[in-house]
């Protein structure tokens, strides 16, 4: 899992380089936003009740920033809901808070409310000499000073502390916080089995990181055991900076044990982890320090621990079968494993049998996973007779090597498994027939970075594949990729968030593609390549970041001399944005395209890959709602382009995996859903009108 691992932070380090022009370029104005909040408001008659009962400076509202849906977000004009400490003086006005200076030790702003888990976003802007620092958890001592984890957003000092401050406010102890070992988890101590006593809450408190390392320490060697999931701690990852005179956006986390902390849309790795064991409770206070003046714009703050799980929603066009109720693949595909004729559903180590697929064969070892805890060893699933002998073999994506597993002709076993292509770095991988033989051929990003397809020998189908390179080096991610014919002329071409290559006249496995730059994007799912709006010429339509926000489809234009560049339509954003259908959901980390509804037009179905990174904040809303989605494609000339896409909630309880599959299992001219992730196996069956 290694592998994995060290390409999600590659992966980090490249969106942390692109995200905060990303950010300023989807950023509503301040004032637009609150706006668009008093619309929502007016609209929501819950809301309004709500409302009516709190004062008007601090609204619990369905607020936006970009990633997360507030619960508190300052907007008012009075400090009447907070309590000062120190020097600095403090006024409110439009929605922003302002602190003059008059020494350097300053003072702080306390909410009058406490929090444990907690996410906090502000935009700052200090003006002169001053420090700018957030404190959590914020807990009375003895001596009826304070204690807390503090977050430091001093130019230079961008880190987090245990502090301990005088009745006065003045900070008379400082100490760094440590770096947790693991990333892709809330708790930087790791998580505990059942029914221990160090649970927080319990008789005995978590044990903290240093307490935890300790105890490794002094336990025999023998019985010492490596924590597993985690990411490298130390540096290594680009640091952002404090901008002086400038508006510098932050957003802290600070959950469980875990310190999560970004500035200026650029994430600071590893996080820090706390040593409260768990247990801090207390206000969020805003620092000031030094001379000049700090002014705060956009406060907004979420309980974490305070988590809604909608109610259960299915689509009238849609029946839905759940096949499995536990997690193990995130992908699935369909094929005809007991050469009875009739489409059989292959979703992780399963082959469930049609027409009922009530029942079920392990292909391979069988086991489930728990989702905030576990990657699963399935990623990405094609069907297919390999070997030639008739029968349905399976490739498989297992943590990044793909390999064949061969049917053995209705014998009730497990499958001989081949390692045939030892060396794929991407996500997801595409099966379509790319070089025109008639047969499918399998996509996928190779060492250094590289766009390859790789194809069996038919003489030796489970021996290493023919891998053919199509790019120069450093071009290929993990994520984002589609096939289809971009420029019109019969041939399939390869198509990337960079760019697309243009398959070759002499043929597919001749030398080198021509690229063509592009930005499509930092890196989504399946990127769908059709005519969208009737125009004869194929656009492109993606996902814009698999672990971030979203969808987009890009025009195809020709100039007179026949050159081709691409113009960019945004179908969804982040919550700070205007999106079809106001759906907004985070991690299109999957997506097919089908015509669902027999109009003869491609459709894009999509969804969020719920704990993408296991539970953890490495993504944005980690805990929104795993839904699934299918855009219609509806060809209007009054629309931007003249075309737009309106969605429709498929589901809202199982979202994507890496991959899934769009085919009509049953045969009657309309297209099912296959999907495979974190809540189970399903079929969607399609149940609207019969395609023509």
């Amino acid at each position: 899992m290694y592998t994995r691992d060290c390409l999600v932070i590659l992966f980090i380090r490249v969106l942390q380089r692109n995200s905060h022009c990303i950010m300023r370029k989807v950023e509503l104005t301040r004032r637009a936003r609150l706006a668009r909040l008093k619309e929502q408001i007016t609209s929501n008659r819950i809301l309004v009740a709500i409302l009516a009962a709190i004062p008007v400076l601090f609204s619990i509202v369905s607020a936006e920033t970009h990633d997360f849906v507030p619960d508190v977000l300052f907007t008012g004009t009075s400090l009447a809901e907070w309590q000062t400490m120190g020097t600095a003086d403090w006024r409110a006005g439009d929605g922003e808070i302002t602190a003059s200076l008059r020494d350097q030790q300053g003072g702080w702003l306390m909410l009058k409310r406490s929090y444990q888990d907690v996410e906090f976003y502000t935009e700052f802007r200090c003006g002169g000499e001053c420090e700018v620092g957030i404190l959590l958890r914020a807990e009375k001592t003895a001596d009826q000073g304070l204690k807390g984890v503090y977050v430091s957003l001093s130019p230079g000092d961008l880190d987090s502390y245990d502090v301990a401050l005088s009745p006065d406010g003045k900070i008379m102890s400082r100490t760094r916080l440590e770096r947790a070992k693991v990333q892709f988890a809330r708790m930087a101590t790791g998580a505990w089995t059942n029914g221990q006593a160090h649970a927080p809450g319990f008789s005995a408190l978590a044990p903290t990181l240093a307490e935890q390392e300790a105890e490794a320490a002094a336990a025999p060697a023998a019985s010492r055991t490596q924590r597993s999931g985690g990411a490298p701690s130390g540096g290594g990852f680009p640091s952002p900076q404090i901008t002086p005179n400038d508006w510098n956006t932050v957003k802290v986390i600070v959950d469980a044990d875990m310190v999560w902390m970004t500035v200026n849309g650029r994430r600071i790795l590893p996080a820090a982890a706390t040593t409260d064991h768990m247990m801090g409770y207390g206000p969020i206070a805003v620092h000031v320090a030094g001379s000049g003046e700090v002014r705060f714009r956009d406060v907004s703050i979420k309980d974490l621990n305070r988590r809604i799980e909608p109610a259960e929603k299915i689509s009238s066009h849609f029946r839905m079968q759940r096949l499995d109720d536990f997690f193990s693949s995130w992908g699935a595909t369909t094929g005809d494993i007991n050469h009875d004729g009739i489409p059989d559903v292959i979703a992780g180590p399963y082959y469930f049998l049609g027409p009922d697929y009530t029942e079920r064969h392990a292909f391979t070892s069988a086991r489930t996973y728990s989702p905030a805890t576990n990657f699963p060893q399935g990623m990405v699933y094609f069907a297919y007779d390999f070997t030639g002998d008739g029968w349905t073999d399976i490739l498989a994506v297992d943590s990044r090597p793909i390999y064949l597993y061969v049917n053995p002709k209705g014998e009730a076993r497990r499958w001989d498994r081949y390692n045939v292509v030892p060396n794929a770095n991407s996500e997801i991988e595409l099966f379509r027939d790319i070089d025109g033989d008639g047969k499918p051929e399998v996509l996928f990003t190779g060492p250094g970075a590289v766009m390859a397809y790789a194809k069996p020998d038919p003489n030796n189908p489970t021996g290493l594949w023919k891998v053919h390179t199509i790019s120069e080096p450093g071009l290929a991610g993990p994520h984002g990729m589609g096939i289809g014919d971009i420029n019109g002329d019969g041939r399939m071409d390869v198509v990337n968030s960079r760019g697309w290559w243009e398959q070759p006249a002499s043929g597919a496995a001749d030398g080198l593609w021509k690229f063509h730059p592009q930005a499509f994007g930092t890196g989504g799912a399946e990127m769908g390549v059709y005519d969208v709006n009737g125009d004869g010429l194929n656009d492109v339509v993606t996902a814009i970041a698999a672990h971030g926000w979203g969808l987009a489809w890009f025009e195809q234009k020709r100039d007179a001399q026949g050159n081709i560049s691409f113009v960019k339509h945004d179908i969804m954003g982040d919550f700070s944005t205007k999106n079809a259908g106001g759906v907004v959901f985070s991690e299109p980390h999957a997506a097919a395209f089908a015509d669902l509804d027999g109009d003869g037009i491609p459709d894009m179905i999509i969804g969020k890959r719920l704990y993408s990174h296991l539970e953890s904040h490495l993504d944005p809303d980690p805990y929104g709602p795993a839904v699934l989605y299918w855009y219609r494609t509806v060809r209007n000339p009054k629309a931007e382009g003249g075309a737009e896409f309106l969605p429709e909630l498929i589901h809202n309880r199982s979202g994507v995996g890496s991959q899934f599959a769009v085919t009509d299992l049953n045969r009657d001219g309309r297209p099912d859903i296959i999907t495979s992730c974190s809540k189970g196996t399903f079929i969607f069956w399609n149940q609207m009108h019969k395609a023509k």
